[in-house]
């Protein structure tokens, strides 16, 4: 594993949800030109010799098939500090990571996969099904009044850079004057970076007749999108601990579309899923 660079981390169950996130992975290391880790936890350490035959022989398949490199990796503990852990350690460019949707978050997506999320320096793709193309071409980007949104405009120009796509700002529609001042300092400052770098974009408003995640799906969905990317609210609180925070209806979205969840630090941008690409 040590020889892995910047790997594609894919959490493996052997389900038809972890199928689907390989698929996902084979397409971006195609393009990112990056190897993949299939990771397996298991509870106990003395079930990994058996998981990791298994494993392996799933890996190999995968290599010959796709003509990519596919290094299994077994690892005894808790699913999500596991991921991260074996995220950082292998400084990886991102997890992409299956899930039954609604059922699924709730179950396994949470809260307090939020929280691990938040404290991650490598962003999780979260995916419900098979990728419906090879690239993310047209990709939403809700902005809001929070001042995570800034945090992600390195990711902006990553994606851009990559797969050359074009952008939906999609601006969150509020009456509070508090609110629409800081929702409007964070529509500049994505704009114009957008302008500056010569990225594509359009730009839409929310009516804000229903809450803004819904709004994005339904905004996503009808504009054939095939990416949402959010930012994971910084410092989930008790409150988002019990009932979850609001990304988690876009990453759970009904239309199952593919949701990039970047994680803000507490200060400066992570180095994790890198604008550079290097």
């Amino acid at each position: 594993m040590e020889n892995v660079h910047k790997p594609v981390i894919v959490p493996w169950d052997f389900t038809h949800v972890a199928e689907y996130a390989l698929a996902h992975a084979v397409n971006i290391c195609n393009i990112l030109k990056r190897d993949i880790i299939l990771l397996h936890i298991v509870e106990k350490a003395a079930a990994k010799k058996t998981s990791f035959e298994k494993l392996e022989k799933k890996a190999a398949e995968i290599s010959k098939e796709k003509q990519l490199t596919v290094t299994p990796v077994v690892e005894s503990g808790n699913i999500f500090e596991t991921i991260r852990e074996t995220a950082h350690k292998t400084k990886a460019e991102m997890v992409i990571m299956g899930t039954h949707g609604r059922k699924g978050i709730q179950k396994i997506m949470g809260s307090w996969a939020l929280k691990v999320m938040a404290s991650s320096k490598v962003p999780f793709l979260v995916v419900q099904q098979e990728p419906q193309k090879d690239k993310f071409l047209k990709i939403v980007f809700p902005v809001d009044f929070r001042s995570e949104n800034k945090e992600s405009i390195k990711w902006v120009s990553y994606l851009s850079e990559k797969y050359a796509s074009s952008f939906l700002l999609f601006k969150r529609k509020v009456s509070d004057r508090g609110f629409k001042r800081k929702i409007a300092s964070n529509f500049h400052y994505v704009e114009s970076f957008l302008k500056n770098n010569d990225v594509s974009y359009e730009i839409h408003k929310a009516k804000g007749k229903r809450s803004f995640d819904r709004e994005t799906v339904e905004f996503a969905k009808n504009m054939g999108a095939d990416l949402i990317l959010v930012v994971v609210t910084r410092d989930i609180g008790f409150f988002d601990y019990i009932i979850a925070a609001r990304e988690q209806n876009i990453i759970a979205n009904p239309e199952k579309l593919p949701v990039l969840c970047i994680n803000p630090k507490p200060a400066k941008i992570s180095s994790g899923f890198r604008a550079g690409g290097g």
